[in-house]
């Protein structure tokens, strides 16, 4: 094995000598006072003049005086509101920036996926056969609203002849959307409308090249100023300049377009009454520019101005997708999240009277809880039917789009689709959603109300009467009963299973197990005929692939085709169709709709309950808030299930082998009920009484009086620092607690070793824990009076030895570090006067073994 040893000149000194540790000394404060001035000025200008500039033309152009305007540079000077001003600000630059980012996005969809047909539709055909063909390839490849010809259809034969008949027109015919008397005009004519669509062309066209050239040269670091350079003032006066155009442009006009239509049309003060004004004015500004940018692109078609209908279409584009993000983004979880608080008044015995009190008294809060919970509930119902697609024969949700799908593009959809098309699309959407939520929350509540009187409302007060902290039952749901339910992959698993259990039942109830779940698993032989049948299917199969037909005739790019119909080799199977479908098909919705009923009914009453009689034994007849007898009831029957499942699993192999189990388990609970005593009981206990006496108790409490301890706060508390400190360890440097830490979380609980844990963990953790507590208490309770000192003074060192001996030792802890500082600087400063190079040394691990060490090899720096 090789080390490296220093070789030093031979007239260095045995200590350095003063001037030269002063010399270094002074050149390392230097350059860290250079460092600091530099990246004081990165974070003035970053962080002071950026979101400042922004907020305060925010402001001027918005106040809608020109006084504002010729008063603007002394406003930039003004210190009053710094700092509302420039969190402000950077709300705004974060706009602004979003918006630039969006809008490259967006050219690149435009670029890549292709510009819809009726901005392009104006184009030159190509002069002959083989030209369009390389437009049939380039359209197959990106264009998302230029159908191909025969060949994605060849290699998917499972596909449904109906898709190809609504298929559009192959590119052969493409061009006649729009050159019906136009392209037969003089050769003059046609060569200058050639010329501008290939101008138009080379507008969008980019050189990649230059672009990754340029990225190359500019980083994060030159960009910010963070390599030491002054080039980012530059930069800072062009984000400036951007943010102060995006808010002109993006803000000022559709905002005061939108202001004078409202004032206009005599709706100002039910915008005012709304207590969004300058919101639902911008978008209706938006609105009515998208109108206005349609009817320019028709009038510049009609005059042929191909240069300004191609940027008014483009414009356009921009806007449509906008206003369809904020669609799809904000006012459609915000409708869901209302139409549940409606539909769920009577489970918490509230009124419209009282929605509307709450939202007077705080708009924008109840805004965002209501667009959260209809996000969650979104969220959730797409995570279902992404399940329900595990499960069913793939074609039975064609009317659902798949989000898997990885051709599944919705800014594809935004920029190709008619607006009437989304429109459709989204009353749809509100129809199916707000159907569930009458079906699975109101009924369900109607029908509880009716059996159990006494049941409802759910008790949701914000405060308490009970003895327990409503902290520290919060943090124990956030810390120990979520994550132990939302942790567990079984969950899933067992939802899975149900909803396969219950499709097959329907399916052989109803004769309906071909169409919900396939023929592959009755007859695997027969899926090449199958396959064949479905391109020549028999009389009874005619109407059966006639299923993704509604959702067929899109326009899109047959890439985009899968985002409605889930089609390709997989996205459809041939399915037996029996006697009287249409009726089967409606008892299927009646059976789905009573399961979801009553598993509704299950999920609203039985954890509450199962809480509601747990929790009786703790707090007695006390209210406790719903979602601490919910979790812990869904916590109980999580429990139970996985028991269930674990002993269902272990019958089929026998008694011999469910004891054997059972004493495995038992040993295994033991080790784990131990370990969690230490682990999560006495060591957060610990935690949160000693944080309780550093930090808790000096900033709370007066000298005057006597700090009262709750165990079970304290406790609760020190869970959460428990799992900070876990957390920042882990991503900390490799020491001898993140080791054992990784080896405990690598063993799991069904190797758990006791030993280990007690030996390396929870020994040393509490011993350090008991110190911190007990020596401060010993010199405080029993030196100090030993002493002779009054009791004021008695109380105030028990009072404050904790925080005094918590500042002692992070001093010790900084003056080792500066020391160790020193050290480096001291060998620094040695090795660059006096460091001639480093010689390699040979050496053997044992020293009883004899070696011969060739000459050592000077190697100079």
């Amino acid at each position: 094995m090789d080390t490296a040893e220093e070789v030093y000149s031979p007239d260095m000194p045995s200590r350095l000598p003063i001037q030269d540790i002063c010399a270094g000394l002074l050149t390392s404060v230097g350059t860290a006072i250079r460092y600091w001035f530099h990246y004081t000025l990165v974070a003035f200008a970053w962080l002071g003049v950026v979101p400042l500039t922004a907020c305060r033309i925010y402001k001027c152009l918005f106040t809608g005086s020109v006084s504002s305007l010729l008063t603007l540079p002394l406003d930039m000077l003004s210190t009053e509101n710094l700092l509302a001003d420039c969190l402000q600000g950077c709300f705004v630059v974060t706009c602004t920036l979003c918006a630039f980012i969006s809008l490259v996005w967006l050219r690149e969809q435009i670029v890549h996926g292709g510009a819809p047909q009726w901005l392009e539709q104006h184009q030159q055909p190509p002069p002959n056969a083989a030209g369009q063909a390389n437009e049939a390839q380039a359209a197959g490849q990106g264009a998302p609203d230029e159908p191909p010809a025969a060949q994605p259809a060849q290699p998917a034969p499972a596909d449904p002849p109906a898709q190809n008949e609504a298929e559009p027109e192959p590119p052969d015919v493409r061009p006649d959307h729009g050159d019906d008397p136009e392209l037969e005009e003089e050769e003059g004519a046609a060569a200058e409308d050639a010329d501008a669509n290939n101008g138009a062309q080379d507008d969008m066209n980019w050189n990649a090249l230059e672009w990754d050239r340029a990225a190359e040269e500019l980083t994060w670091e030159r960009m910010l100023g963070l390599d030491g350079s002054l080039v980012f003032l530059e930069h800072v006066f062009w984000v400036v300049s951007l943010n102060t155009l995006f808010i002109l442009v993006f803000a000022f006009c559709p905002y005061h377009i939108g202001h004078f239509s409202v004032v206009g049309l005599g709706f100002e003060e039910y915008v005012q009454a709304s207590h969004f004004e300058g919101l639902i004015t911008t978008i209706v500004g938006y609105i009515l520019l998208a109108m206005t940018l349609i009817l320019c692109h028709g009038l510049a078609a009609l005059v042929r101005f191909q240069r300004s209908r191609r940027l008014l279409g483009v414009c356009y584009i921009v806007v449509k997708v906008s206003l369809l993000v904020v669609v799809e983004i904000g006012v459609f979880p915000l409708i869901c999240g209302w139409w549940l608080d409606i539909c769920s008044l009577e489970m918490f015995d509230a009124s419209l009277k009282d929605r509307e009190m709450s939202f007077k008294s705080a708009p924008g809060t109840t805004m965002f809880l209501h667009w959260l919970v209809g996000m969650v509930y979104v969220f959730y119902f797409a995570s279902f039917i992404l399940l329900l697609r595990e499960v069913l024969r793939p074609g039975v949700l064609w009317f659902l789009r798949n989000l898997n799908d990885p051709d599944f593009n919705p800014v594809q959809e935004m920029i190709h689709l008619p607006i009437y098309r989304h429109l459709r699309r989204f009353i749809l959407s509100v129809v199916v959603f707000g159907s569930i939520v009458l079906l699975m929350l109101w009924l369900p509540i109607r029908l509880i109300k009716l059996l159990l009187p006494t049941f409802l409302p759910y008790n949701v007060m914000l405060y308490s009467d009970a003895p327990v902290s409503e902290l520290s039952l919060e943090l124990l749901l956030l810390q120990v009963v979520l994550p132990a339910l939302l942790e567990q992959g079984h969950t899933r698993q067992w939802l899975k299973g149900l909803v396969r259990a219950w499709t097959v039942s329907a399916g052989y109830l109803l004769d309906l197990h071909s169409y919900l779940l396939g023929e592959q698993e009755d007859n695997d032989a027969n899926q090449p005929v199958n396959n064949n049948n479905n391109n020549n299917p028999p009389p009874g199969h005619h109407n059966n692939n006639n299923n993704p037909a509604p959702a067929v005739g899109e326009g899109l790019h047959a890439a985009h085709q899968a985002i409605l119909q889930q089609g390709g080799p997989v996205g459809f199977q041939p399915y037996h169709r029996p006697l009287r479908f249409p009726f089967r098909i409606v008892l299927l919705i009646a059976f789905m709709c009573m399961t979801l009923l009553v598993a509704s009914l299950l999920c609203l009453t039985l954890p509450v309950f199962t809480g509601r009689w747990l929790m009786s034994f703790w707090t007695g007849n006390s209210k406790i808030h719903e979602l601490y007898t919910a979790a812990c009831g869904l916590y109980v029957c999580w429990l139970s299930i996985r028991g269930v499942t674990v002993l269902l699993a272990w019958m089929p192999q026998g008694r011999t082998v469910i004891m054997l189990k059972v004493q495995e388990w038992t040993l295994m609970i033991l080790k784990t009920v131990v370990v969690a005593l230490l682990v999560a009981g006495v060591i957060p206990l610990l935690l949160g009484l000693l944080f309780e006496l550093v930090i808790v108790a000096p900033l709370r409490v007066p000298l005057d009086q006597t700090p009262l301890f709750y165990p079970w706060q304290d406790w609760a508390l020190g869970v959460l620092h428990a799992k900070i400190i876990a957390a920042i360890t882990l991503m900390g440097p490799q020491w001898w607690l993140k080791t054992v830490i990784e080896q405990v979380y690598a063993n799991g609980i069904r190797n758990i070793d006791l030993q280990f844990i007690i030996r390396k963990l929870a020994a040393p953790v509490i011993s350090v824990l008991l110190l911190s507590l007990c020596v401060p208490y010993i010199i405080a309770a029993g030196v100090v009076p030993a002493v002779g000192v009054t009791p004021e003074m008695e109380i105030l060192m028990q009072r404050r030895i904790y925080p005094f001996l918590l500042m002692v030792v992070s001093l010790i802890g900084i003056l080792s570090f500066q020391i160790r500082q020193f050290k480096r600087l001291y060998e620094h400063i040695k090795n660059d006067k006096y460091l001639v190079g480093q010689r390699l040394v040979n050496y053997e691990r044992k020293a009883g073994r004899a070696s011969s060490v060739p000459p050592p090899n000077l190697v100079a720096e």
